[in-house]
């Protein structure tokens, strides 16, 4: 009996090393919300984005809140850069609105697109955030770049199926990060 107590012990502490992989640093109701001041003070000077269901609805255009939030981390020194896995035209269309540089079919979560976003922005890991809405595209690539992640809830419950699928799948991910970082 003490020896099944053990093994199921290590079973937990390797599941539990594995779920982490995927824990954001920080969990937000909204991109909006997010304290930017008190990142740049400690030192933070960029930040990037995903775009749907982070920043807007799925498809939709920057609307006057992102505009003011773009506007907001120019005045405070912040530089960003959107990193999306969606094509051109999309991407391009929200970067232009809100002025800022932007990656297309970025390849999440591999880490070569979130480098590609820190070399436009001239920043370094420790001093960038990455912001999106996903575990295993946006918050999996910021990690395994080295970036602090910060996930935010989607802004959309009516999503593609594909998207669908993934978030059954971040439930359980969600279930033990909520018990073991959000107590």
């Amino acid at each position: 009996m003490p020896e099944d107590r053990a093994d199921n012990g290590k079973r937990k502490d390797f599941l539990i090393a594995m779920l982490k992989r995927f824990y954001p640093k920080r969990y937000e109701a909204s991109a909006y919300v997010i304290p930017f001041e008190q990142y740049q003070a400690k030192g933070y000077r960029g930040v990037i984005f995903d775009i749907d269901n982070t920043l807007a609805l799925h498809g939709a255009p920057a609307d006057e809140q992102a505009l003011e939030l773009f506007e907001r981390l120019r005045e405070i020194g912040m530089k960003t850069c959107l990193l999306s896995n969606n094509k051109e035209m999309r991407v391009r269309d929200f970067a232009e609105k809100v002025d800022s540089p932007y990656l297309y079919k970025g390849g999440k979560p591999r880490v070569r697109g979130y480098e590609r976003a820190m070399k436009l922005m001239d920043t370094e890991r420790e001093n960038t955030l990455f912001v999106g809405d996903q575990l295993f595209t946006d918050v999996y690539g910021a990690n395994r770049a080295g970036i602090y992640s910060i996930l935010v809830k989607p802004m959309d419950p009516q999503e593609e199926i594909q998207i669908v699928l993934k978030r059954y799948l971040e439930k359980p991910v969600l279930y033990f990060y909520k018990r073991q970082c959000l107590r």
